[in-house]
């Protein structure tokens, strides 16, 4: 796991020891971020996101039960767990990227 991973937010749980990133998305801006990402959505059973803003800031809504919101200057990272539905807000300047994570397979 990175440093970054390890000192990530994790308002919902920590990133498993042993994950691994198996894909990544962005970077992102304000014009390029996908519409799915700004729209209710959850990640699969079994997947974690480790959301990393690079520049600028922005809103990460947590849609579930519990509900809530952490906004995000650069530098941050926050874990999502699977499974909790979220989405994300920002208009001004930033840039995000998303790496997805997974145990690592034994």
């Amino acid at each position: 796991m990175s440093s970054a991973a390890a000192e990530a937010l994790a308002p919902r749980g920590q990133l498993p020891a042993g994950s691994e990133a198996y894909r990544t998305i962005g970077p992102f801006d304000a014009r390029t971020l996908p519409a799915g990402l700004r729209a209710e959505h959850r990640l699969k059973g079994g997947t974690w996101g480790l959301l990393t803003l690079t520049e600028g800031s922005l809103r990460f809504v947590w849609d579930d039960e519990q509900g809530g919101a952490c906004d995000l200057s650069a530098p941050a990272t926050l874990v999502v767990p699977p499974q909790v539905l979220h989405h994300v807000e920002g208009d001004g300047p930033f840039t995000l990227s998303i790496a997805f994570q997974r145990l690592a397979s034994a």
